[in-house]
């Protein structure tokens, strides 16, 4: 049976970060039993380094995008989805490429989209992906985004084994990014000031404040437990208060700035449209954030004031 709706897959890649990937990721996309999808890339390395190259050897049919430089997520993003529309896509799949799908993931997600016009996107079942031992586990990595008072966004599932809570179709905040499908006409419909992702965030909660907004333009998210797909989410967070320490002293200093400075920025942008109490969550939130850099990570002092002097 022909599929006539047009879906977009977009990834980015960069350099030997993305390249290990690559052949396994774009084998699951290769067996999809959905056919009518264009594959586009942008590049945020070099246009020969390790991931580029794969691709002009093995799938040459891909375009790649590149702007010789690394701009970004969101940014890259941006000129992704801006060519999916000129294309007159009606889907863009967003999607990292350190992930691996079932051959039938994006039927199942283009039938979630195609049931309900309402919603602005869908998302699979995410476990974790152990690349190193090649091994799919049945440990949850997200199964979208839910939000709590205080603008304070988490995975939903994340670290648990798989159960009931998890296997029944709902409504959610909204999609992580690291695999969502969008409607295009919602993306458009929500653009901010002539982006669809906030390039302001270069990395890190762009897929938080995009699901903001497309709550707030009254669009729905849906789960679609049925559709798998595994992630090998190197930054995944650890419980406990040592787990916190010994993740966040793994993550490079720029990956601790991002995710600070775009969660100020998220308080920012919307601090009028929470209640009360939500407001109460955000200054709490300020005032442990700030106690906890000035005791151990100081050297996020500057970022922080020039944000608030900005």
């Amino acid at each position: 049976m022909e599929n006539k709706t047009k879906v977009f897959i977009g990834f980015i890649i960069f350099g030997e970060y993305t390249a290990k990937y690559l052949s396994t990721f774009l084998l699951s996309l290769k067996n999809q039993t959905y056919k009518n999808f264009k594959i586009i890339v942008f590049n945020n390395g070099v246009s020969n380094d390790a991931s580029a190259e794969y691709l002009k050897n093995n799938y040459p049919e891909i375009e790649i995008i590149s702007a010789g430089n690394n701009l970004g997520f969101s940014a890259g993003y941006n000129q992704l989805i801006s060519k999916a529309i000129i294309e007159q896509g009606d889907y863009f799949f967003m999607t990292n490429p350190d992930m691996v799908y079932e051959d039938d993931v994006l039927e199942k997600l283009v039938n979630g989209l195609e049931q309900n016009e309402k919603l602005s996107s869908v998302c699979p079942k995410i476990f974790r992906w152990d690349f190193t031992s090649n091994i799919k586990t049945d440990i949850i990595d997200t199964c979208g985004l839910g939000l709590k008072s205080g603008l304070h966004f988490f995975d939903l599932g994340q670290g648990e084994k798989d159960n009931e809570k998890f296997s029944s179709s709902q409504f959610i905040f909204g999609p992580g990014g690291a695999s969502a499908l969008f409607r295009l006409s919602a993306l458009q419909a929500t653009v901010e000031n002539g982006k669809f992702l906030d390039d302001r965030m270069f990395m890190y909660k762009e897929d938080c404040d995009l699901a903001y907004r497309l709550h707030q333009a009254n669009y729905d998210c849906f789960f679609i437990p049925e559709a798998h797909g595994w992630h090998d989410r190197t930054a995944a967070k650890r419980k406990g208060i040592f787990g916190v320490f010994a993740s966040r002293k793994s993550r490079s200093r720029d990956i601790l700035r991002w995710s600070l400075i775009n969660q100020e920025l998220l308080f920012k942008k919307y601090w009028k449209s929470e209640n009360f109490i939500s407001k109460l969550n955000i200054v709490l939130f300020e005032f442990k954030a700030l106690v906890f850099i000035l005791i151990f990570e100081r050297f996020l002092l500057k970022d922080l004031m020039i944000f608030k002097r900005g």
